[in-house]
């Protein structure tokens, strides 16, 4: 990962008094990596927890391997001073700059960059739940005991706060799916139809998954691979499985939709071949393909394969490496959307989309988190 925006704040209740900090980091992308509520102590001031924010960004960074990183913050105190422009006077402060500096030289490059309070408002809310902790008597560390910040409580819920999770009630984490396109065949950069042709993957479509399995390796914990039986895939998800790890299940509802007798044709060749009744298909996906499959078999097919998953791994993430049709359907069955939306959406080869499912107890019973993300290819 070569760059991380970090957004921190501290606070203190009595100044000195019960201190927590805040802290949410985020990939240059605008991706949420990182949220962390910090708990400073019983009797901490404002500029101590805020620094205490901050160290635990740059310690977020490092160990996501960051190189570049940018501190937004609303204390014009320690941005001054963490700049250089301002000395450092308190010894409390001057021992915490200390540890920020030798974190500092792990990373190539480091700004401290002030934002009005109003900009930093996430931050600010993850440290009240710091001082909330503190004054419930939660120990100095990590609401939740993890370094990373993964899973914090928030009063019988416990899930990571911001997440959809904590907004609409869920008493347990979502079941988290990874949607990944194959990479390049002959086939798609000739731009021809293909669903039952087994093409394999080309030079360039075997490079897009390493980097692709690379970009997964590098992130959340991933506890299974299920995989379209077609080639293609099965090279896709074989990639991501040897990088992390896992076996691959193949599971066949995964498959491509069939496209029938414009299967082999290219964009144009099934145009000329009926230009009303492809003009119909660009305009409306339940148009279906002469001698194909219909839409809503294969949505219904899809859908089974959801649910499957989400029973089998209920609160887990799952890589699921497939073709368009079906990352579509996953997509739209998180956005519990109708049919229009399919050909409102475009997936480029080897992108990366995430879509969650939560149990029955949360008020929204699925989100769309990430849509063809493809950062891990301009790498």
């Amino acid at each position: 990962m070569s760059k991380v925006l970090i957004y921190t704040d501290g606070g203190s209740r009595g100044n000195p008094g019960i201190a927590g900090s805040g802290t949410v980091v985020y990939a240059a992308d605008g991706t949420l990596l990182r949220e962390i509520i910090y708990v400073v102590g019983q009797k901490a001031s404002n500029n101590v927890a805020e620094y205490h924010g901050m160290l635990r960004g740059l310690e977020a960074a490092v160990e996501l391997g960051a190189r570049d990183v940018e501190v937004r913050m609303d204390s014009k105190l320690v941005v001054e001073q963490m700049s250089g422009r301002w000395k450092i006077k308190h010894p409390d402060m001057q021992a915490l700059a200390l540890e920020a500096r030798d974190l500092m030289k792990s990373l190539d490059h480091v700004t401290f960059t002030w934002v009005p309070r109003a900009k930093n408002k996430e931050a600010d809310h993850l440290s009240n739940l710091a001082m909330d902790a503190a004054a419930e008597g939660h120990p100095p560390g990590i609401v939740g005991g993890e370094a990373s910040g993964e899973e914090v409580a928030d009063g019988d819920c416990d899930v990571k706060v911001g997440t959809p999770s904590h907004w609409t009630g869920a008493s347990t984490p979502p079941t988290k799916l990874i949607l990944l396109r194959h990479g390049q065949t002959a086939m798609s950069a000739a731009k021809q139809y293909a669903s039952r042709t087994d093409a394999e993957l080309t030079d360039i479509g075997l490079e897009q998954v390493r980097a692709a399995a690379a970009h997964l390796a590098a992130g959340e914990t991933i506890d299974a691979i299920v995989s379209s039986p077609m080639r293609r895939c099965v090279q896709t998800a074989s990639a991501a499985g040897e990088a992390l790890e896992l076996d691959v299940e193949i599971i066949d509802d995964l498959t491509e939709r069939d496209f029938g007798t414009w299967e082999g044709l290219t964009f144009d060749e099934a145009h000329d071949q009926d230009p009303r009744l492809h003009a119909e298909w660009i305009a409306d996906p339940t148009v279906c393909p002469p001698g194909g499959e219909e839409l809503t078999a294969m949505h219904k097919r899809v859908r089974a394969v959801r649910r499957e998953l989400t029973q089998k791994y209920p609160g887990k993430t799952v890589l699921v490496v497939s073709h368009v049709t079906p990352i579509k359907s996953l997509v739209r069955q998180a956005l519990d959307a109708g049919p229009h939306v399919v050909n409102r959406m475009f997936l480029d080869l080897a992108s990366i989309s995430i879509v969650e499912f939560f149990d029955t107890d949360a008020r929204v019973g699925s989100c769309l988190r990430v849509f063809n993300d493809t950062s891990h290819l301009r790498a």
